[in-house]
Parts: C-alpha cells; structure tokens; sequence
C-alpha cells in the first residue's frame, strides 16, 4: 500500500496568537464598541441623542492606554520601565479626574 502524501494544499497552517499590545487593543476597541451600541439603541428607543459625553468617552480609551503601556513594558521592554509607571499613573489619573465630568455631563441629559 502506497504512504499518504501530502498535497501542498494540505499543508499545516500554524496558529500564531495575537500579541499582549493586540489583544489590550482589542479589549479597548470592545469597550468602545460596547458604548456605540448603547447609544444607539438609546437613540432609538428615545429619539432623542445624548449630548455632552466628551469627557466620558475619554475615560476607556485613557485607561486602555495605561494598560497598553505596562503590557508593552512587560512584553517589549518598550518604554522602559519608569516611563511606562509613569505614564500609566497618569493616564489614570486623568482618568479619574475626568470622570465626575463625564458622568455630571450624561446626568445633563436627564434633567427635568
């Protein structure tokens, strides 16, 4: 009996999973994804759009940027590891300083 070869259409495709950075950019990308729904089904709901969400809609994207540049320190050792700390702190911090904000502006929305 004659071994099987392979045709070079049948040949292994490896799997290579994305990198750390890819899959932060991903979960940030989600995040953002996840809000544009929601105010778009809001909007069809109400018929009415939500105004003053700037500082709001900062919040993921300045807190998946903290997160990016610890798993890009972790990963590639780029930036090295102070700047890393440091801009991740102070994404955070803006974060933080730019959420009451955000959510007294969406609260606008609500008033009677």
């Amino acid at each position: 009996m004659a071994e099987h070869k392979p045709l070079p259409e049948e040949k292994e495709h490896s799997f290579t999973p994305s990198s750390p950075v890819k899959r932060t950019l991903a979960w940030i990308g989600l995040a953002y994804a996840l809000i544009l729904l929601a105010l778009t089904t809001y909007f069809f709901f109400t018929a009415t759009g939500l105004g003053n969400l700037g500082p709001l809609l900062t919040v993921p994207g300045l807190i998946g940027l903290g997160v990016l540049a610890l798993v890009s320190w972790r990963t590639t050792g780029k930036p090295s590891k102070w700047p890393a700390i440091v801009l991740a702190a102070l994404c955070w911090l803006l974060a933080a300083a730019t959420l009451p904000i955000g959510v007294a502006g969406l609260m606008s929305n609500f008033g009677g």
